[in-house]
């Protein structure tokens, strides 16, 4: 089932987005977050309108997904990027398409024009999952990040809405 979000999910996003910190480079960061930094974060999407949704199996919240502005300019203000996290025991399920796709469907609402992903270049699953959506690559930044004492490349998709 996909909902919105509510501040009673955020300990379990808290603990997805955290896992993901500190185990893998779908996320860019070295410091966990905190449930202060967390409800910030939530206020913020829910003061600029955008959706932040949570996938939930028997009560438990199995991944979550949201978007925001791409970049600050205004002329930017048609293009959203997106993120999908799901828990290390949900993947393969299917709940991050089903993220995705109702982010999709929500922006196509909201009017926006171009959705974003900014993915891992090692994160081959990622990238081909969203090709089949119909992401097109449209960049590569080689040595952009820096995690685990390695150079990280990080590649661009991009849907047409």
């Amino acid at each position: 089932m996909l909902r919105q979000a509510r501040l009673e999910d955020l300990p379990e996003i808290l603990a997805i987005f955290n896992f993901h910190i500190e185990h893998t480079t779908v996320i860019y960061h070295y410091k966990t977050k905190s449930p202060t930094e967390m409800q910030t974060w939530f206020n913020e999407k829910k003061q600029s309108n955008f959706p932040v949704l949570v996938a939930e199996e028997n009560g438990k919240v199995t991944g979550y997904g949201t978007y925001g502005q791409f970049r600050p300019h205004e002329a930017y203000q048609y293009c959203v990027e997106h993120s999908v996290y799901v828990s290390p025991k949900w993947q393969g399920k299917g709940i991050g398409k089903q993220l995705i796709l109702e982010l999709i469907a929500i922006a196509k609402k909201e009017n926006y024009h171009t959705m974003v992903a900014g993915i891992d270049a090692e994160n081959k699953f990622s990238i081909e999952f969203h090709k089949k959506l119909g992401f097109t690559q449209v960049g590569y930044l080689k040595e952009v990040g820096h995690k685990f004492e390695r150079w990280l490349d990080l590649v661009f998709l991009q849907l047409v809405l």
